[in-house]
C-alpha cells in the first residue's frame, strides 16, 4: 500500500461537485505533482487530504490508515501539514511566533530548539528577521515562513499549495530548490503549482486534473514530453 492513498473522492461545494472521482498514490518519499488549470480541483484535493473538505465518496488513507472521521488538527497531528494558497502567515506575528504555531501540535518540545535550527538554515533571512512582524516581510520571505511554520510540525508528508504564485522567478528557482532539500532530508511531498515545468522538474511523478478528473498520470519525464501537456501547460506549441 501507498504512504498517502486517495482512492475514488468525489468531493463537493453544496451542490457543486468538484471532485468526480479523484484517484492518486504518493510513495514515501516522494514529491508527486498536480497540475491543471484553474479550478481543476488541485487545491481541493489539497483540502480533502488534510480534513478542510470532507468527502461524500471515497478514502484518504495515510499509512494504512483511513483519515474520514478525523478532524483537520487530529490530521495534522498524524503528520499532514499543508502551505495554503497565499501563504496564510498571521500578520501581526512575528516570524519566530508564527513559527512557533507551527510546532502547536507537537508533544516533543526537547527538539524544539534543533527543528528551529533546521528551518533557519533552510531560510538564513528567515533568521535575520526572526524578530520582525510577518505582515512587513516581502512576498518570498512569507513563503518561506509559510513553508517553515509547516516543517515545525515535523510532518511526514508536505502538501504545498501554489508556492511559486507571486514570486519573482529568480525566488521561484529558490523555493523549488529549498523543496528539493526538505525532500531530501526525508519528507514526502504533494505538490500543486501553476508552473508545470519548474514542478516536473523536481517531481519523480505526476497528476494532470481537469474539471474535478484526473485526465492523465505518469513520471515527471513522460509528462514534460508529453504533447498535451506540452501545448496545455508549459507553452510549448
Amino acid at each position: 500500500m501507498a504512504f498517502l492513498e486517495v482512492h475514488d473522492v468525489h468531493t463537493y461545494y453544496g451542490n457543486i461537485h468538484a471532485l468526480k472521482g479523484i484517484s492518486l498514490t504518493v510513495e514515501r518519499g516522494e514529491i508527486v505533482t498536480l497540475i491543471g488549470g484553474n479550478g481543476a480541483g488541485k487545491t481541493t484535493t489539497l483540502r480533502t487530504i488534510c480534513g478542510l473538505l470532507k468527502p461524500r465518496r471515497g478514502k484518504v488513507i495515510l499509512d494504512g490508515e483511513d483519515l474520514a472521521d478525523f478532524k483537520t488538527h487530529q490530521i495534522v497531528y498524524k503528520g499532514v501539514a499543508m502551505v495554503p494558497e497565499g501563504r496564510g502567515v498571521f500578520a501581526r506575528l512575528t516570524v519566530e511566533e508564527n513559527l512557533d504555531l507551527g510546532a502547536y501540535s507537537r508533544n516533543d518540545r526537547a527538539t524544539y530548539a534543533s527543528d528551529l535550527e533546521r528551518v533557519f538554515g533552510l531560510f538564513p533571512r528567515l533568521k535575520e528577521r526572526r524578530k520582525q512582524v510577518a505582515g512587513t516581510l516581502s512576498g518570498g520571505e512569507q513563503q518561506m515562513l509559510a513553508i517553515g511554520r509547516a516543517l515545525m510540525a515535523h510532518p511526514r508528508i508536505l502538501l504545498l499549495d501554489e508556492p511559486s504564485m507571486g514570486l519573482a522567478p529568480i525566488l521561484v528557482e529558490g523555493i523549488f530548490d529549498t523543496i528539493k532539500d526538505i525532500n531530501r532530508e526525508g519528507t514526502t511531498i504533494l505538490l500543486v503549482e501553476q508552473n508545470a515545468l519548474m514542478a516536473l522538474s523536481i517531481a519523480s511523478r505526476g497528476y494532470v486534473l481537469q474539471t474535478g478528473q484526473i485526465v492523465l498520470q505518469d513520471s515527471a519525464e513522460n509528462l514534460q514530453a508529453n504533447e498535451m501537456v506540452q501545448k496545455a501547460y508549459l507553452g510549448i506549441e
